[in-house]
């Protein structure tokens, strides 16, 4: 294979963690609607420290299986587990101290600054009467500087552009301090530049922290640039399994997408470059 243009700056794989404790599962999990499979069973283990990327066509179940880890639709069959746990046991509020979730279409923001946006982050842990503590106000800050928006923070979160306000809702998520984010698209609305900082602080807060990440995105470049671990959809169920070096293959790629693609390795940091063939 030839080699692609350059792409400094991307992240050196590390050692993969299977024996890492299991935050999130999917078990056998599935979803019908008006007796139509939208999602056939299938099983999906979230690791602390690891990032993994949900792919696909449209159409595909990717964001049926992100609403139903974000215990936002119930599965029809199988069961969500948090930490071993059923997750339909666990009540709303510690729930939500457990897992993040930032959907495709983000829901307005009506009079909120980016800043009281940030710390409604916080309501899991201080609940609706509580006054915002020293760890609450540490955590917002925090979080406001880690996802680089403090020049926003005075500004109302609706009179944003889509890529700000993609951050924003970043920023709150961060500050929810849950122990497994799970995001559908959340480059959709941002350049080149904004996707490479979202995914790069994603994947930081995954091994820094020690955080499960599972992120929706239709970029097969940047999933396997970034991801641990690769979960493609087509029609409902999983054709594909594995690291981006294993997904990124033409003939796999063909059986996710059924068009032909090339893969192209740059050969200094082994990134592979997925493109449409002639």
């Amino acid at each position: 294979m030839s080699a692609a243009t350059s792409d400094r700056g991307a992240p050196r794989r590390q050692d993969p963690q299977p024996d890492a404790p299991v935050l999130l599962e999917a078990a056998q999990v599935g979803f019908e609607l008006e007796g139509r499979t939208i999602l056939q069973p299938l099983q999906l283990a979230v690791r602390a420290g690891r990032m993994v990327g949900i792919i696909g066509p449209n159409g595909s179940g990717k964001s049926t299986l992100g609403r139903i880890l974000a215990r936002q639709a119930a599965p029809s069959c199988g069961e969500l587990r948090v930490r071993g746990r059923p997750a339909r046991s666990i009540a709303a509020r510690q729930f939500a101290r457990m897992v993040a979730y930032l959907p495709q279409q983000i829901p307005p923001a009506v009079g909120l600054t980016v800043a009281e946006l940030v710390a409604l982050g916080r309501y899991p842990w201080q609940g609706v009467f509580g006054a915002p503590g020293k760890a609450d106000r540490d955590s917002v800050r925090d979080s406001i500087a880690i996802t680089s928006v403090g020049s926003l923070a005075q500004r109302l979160v609706d009179t944003l552009s889509g890529g700000e306000r993609q951050r924003a809702w970043l920023a709150m998520l961060v500050a929810q301090q849950a122990d497994v984010l799970v995001l559908d698209e959340p480059t959709s609305a941002l350049d080149i530049r904004h996707q490479v900082e979202v995914l790069a602080l994603l994947r930081h807060l995954c091994k820094q922290r020690g955080l499960g990440v599972v992120v929706i995105l239709h970029d097969v470049y940047m999933a396997g640039r970034y991801c641990d671990e690769l979960v493609a959809l087509r029609q409902g169920r999983v054709v594909a399994v594995g690291s981006g070096e294993q997904i990124l293959q033409p003939a796999v790629l063909k059986s996710v997408y059924d068009i032909d693609m090339d893969v192209m390795v740059h050969q200094p940091s082994g990134n592979r470059v997925v493109c449409l063939c002639r």
